[in-house]
């Protein structure tokens, strides 16, 4: 069992909440740190970014943290170097890689993987790697016991849905409106019937994230979905903060979101 298929079988029907961070943002010194105080605030998952030039998902809030990330340098060998440092301390939150595929096709998928699996990642969201170009990715994770987890969207045909449930591993991560991240005008309504009818398909939690802003949110996304993203909200706290409040901040915000969904 995978330590995302733990952590969904530890809360026993509960909701997790699961923030995304940038590595690298506002500074490669402090990601661990703020990856703790993300559990500390009560994180179930934690995603977290790989920086990359192009992030053709993200709006702009995520976009401005992978720039300020990319003027340190910070790369994916830096990134699993972090998930290495925060495994000293935090053996049990489940990592789960969030980036595009051009850095691992970089790396080469094999190495990847390995890499991944001795830093102690859990699993990887390729966003621009669709099912249907995944199988040498999905293989070299599979080779490592690493989970895949796939994007979902509101477009996404029941054909494509039923290839997902195939390949998908620990979660899939259904994307809540048309649109980049921090994106507005969340139907609620809409994405509970587009959950319900998912799953008829899929065996895996489904986690909901894009326009998720707040607590009043997160509950009412959470009284369907298996679990709640948030990503553009934190990156905002921590773009906000100093480096001496950011931790705390972050903290404080997940404690409020998690308080929420419970």
């Amino acid at each position: 069992m995978s330590r995302i298929e733990k952590r969904f079988a530890e809360l026993a029907g509960k909701k997790a909440l699961i923030p995304f961070i940038t590595a690298g943002d506002p500074n490669p010194g402090m990601t661990v740190s703020l990856m703790h105080g993300l559990v500390d605030g009560g994180a179930d998952i934690i995603e977290l970014g790989v920086p990359f030039s192009d992030p053709m998902a993200d709006g702009p809030v995520i976009q401005r943290a992978s720039e300020r990330a990319l003027i340190h340098k910070v790369g994916l060998r830096h990134v699993l170097e972090m998930v290495a440092e925060f495994r000293r301390n935090d053996d049990v939150t489940p990592v789960v890689l969030m980036g595009y595929l051009n850095p691992l096709c970089a790396m080469g998928y094999t190495e990847f993987a390995t890499r991944a699996k001795a830093a102690g990642v859990d699993g990887a969201l390729t966003v621009d790697c669709p099912p249907e170009e995944s199988a040498e990715l999905q293989a070299a994770l599979d080779a490592e016991g690493l989970d895949t987890v796939f994007l979902i969207a509101p477009t996404t045909p029941p054909s494509r849905v039923a290839e997902i449930a195939k390949l998908a591993r620990g979660y899939v991560y259904y994307v809540s409106l048309k649109g980049v991240t921090g994106a507005g005008h969340l139907d609620i309504d809409d994405v509970a019937r587009k959950i319900a009818a998912l799953r008829q398909q899929l065996p895996l939690p489904i986690g909901v994230g894009f326009g998720i802003r707040d607590a009043e949110t997160a509950k009412a996304i959470s009284a369907t979905a298996d679990a709640v993203v948030v990503g553009s909200r934190l990156v905002q706290e921590i773009e906000a903060a100093t480096p001496e409040t950011a931790r705390e901040q972050l903290t404080r915000l997940v404690a409020e979101l998690k308080a929420a969904i419970r």
